[in-house]
């Protein structure tokens, strides 16, 4: 049964949804895992082996906690703030290239929820909106600590914002568009090796990095959950799974984040010398093109996992060396720092563009 191209990239979509909500659930998982190894102690060992099913546990303790509305809340708000902020993350995902396609007779399945040719500015408004899910949340519970985190988490999303799209536009530069796709196809480049844009672009990565640990809330700039200051922070007064829906959202943020560095500056799907594998592949083992190029797709597919897996060990690595930010050390770095670098960094690239340094 032959299905139509619409219904295929809706199970892309589907399957994009799905593995995002697993790489959430079992990012609580290695976040102990790595926890524990960094501190020389035993993480999660007694649900299932290995504790696997750790992240079930705590799914059920989750759904079977009471539910819990603080005396003068704005239960509507209440309610709605932790599913806007699980909302806007799962949107974000749905523009990012995890693969070049398949194909499969005359079907050619692109590895992607949605090619647009805005798709970086699609992700940037959609995290943007994200803010709001913790501003109403914090708001909305009537709770003095839970307001204070919230208007941190918004003044920390602008400050870092703003740098984070300076750096941006530094990549935007050199390639001329805003698709993820283009973006990361013209990286590797049939018949040539293009240098990844992390070699081009040095300091734009490292800038967008260090915003990007600003934007998930993830420590050392975790300060609207910042427990010594706020109790809890935003999410203070939230409990069952309203509590569970802030915590997935930040782990699916840290995989989008980890997704679009992935595609902007590590090459995405690409992998080093794939056309010639494929050609190999052709000639030495008599395979036809087009399953050559469905098994490189694969294998870009598999590549494309690795990277933002290592960059999810990245973040957590991080959080378990780093200390907390004083929050005014917070501002001064986004406003001070980060903005004047970013600045410098695109005045830079124009020039090497000028002059032909770089393409």
């Amino acid at each position: 049964m032959d299905f139509p191209p619409l219904a295929w990239q809706g199970i892309v979509i589907l399957a994009i949804f799905g593995i995002s909500l697993l790489i959430a659930t079992y990012s609580t998982y290695a976040e102990r895992v790595i926890a524990a190894f960094l501190q020389d102690r035993v993480g999660p060992d007694r649900a299932g082996p290995w504790g696997l099913a750790q992240p079930l546990a705590d799914a059920v303790k989750l759904f079977t906690k009471e539910e819990f509305f603080p005396a003068g809340a704005n239960k509507a708000l209440f309610v709605f703030g932790p599913c806007l902020a699980m909302v806007t993350a799962l949107m974000a995902s749905a523009v990012i290239p995890f693969g070049n396609y398949l194909q499969f007779g005359d079907n050619v399945i692109r590895l992607q929820g949605i090619e647009v040719n805005v798709g970086m500015l699609y992700v940037f408004g959609i995290v943007s909106l994200g803010v709001y899910g913790i501003m109403i949340g914090g708001w909305a519970s009537n709770n003095k600590f839970s307001l204070l985190g919230a208007i941190r988490a918004a003044s920390q999303n602008i400050s870092y914002e703003l740098a984070m799209g300076l750096a941006l536009i530094a990549v935007l530069m050199m390639s001329g568009t805003l698709s993820l796709r283009e973006i990361t196809l013209q990286q590797s480049v049939a018949g040539e090796w293009q240098f990844w844009n992390v070699v081009k672009q040095p300091l734009g990565f490292i800038i967008f990095l260090v915003c990007a640990f600003a934007e998930t809330n993830r420590t050392p700039f975790d300060l609207p959950e910042c427990e010594t200051e706020l109790v809890g922070g935003y999410h203070t007064e939230y409990s069952s799974m309203k509590m569970g829906l802030y915590l997935f959202a930040e782990y699916i943020n840290v995989f989008v984040a980890s997704a679009v560095m992935s595609v902007l500056y590590f090459g995405g799907f690409n992998f080093p010398f794939q056309f010639e594998l494929r050609d190999w592949l052709v000639s030495a083992q008599n395979l036809d093109l087009v399953t050559a190029q469905n098994i490189i797709s694969g294998l870009g597919l598999l590549t494309m996992f690795g990277k933002i897996f290592g960059f999810i060990f990245f973040f957590m690595w991080v959080r378990w060396t780093l200390p907390r930010f004083r929050y005014d050390q917070l501002m001064r770095l986004g406003w001070t720092i980060l903005i004047p670098l970013a600045i410098f960094n695109i005045l830079l690239t124009g020039g090497l563009i000028t002059f032909g340094v770089i393409k």
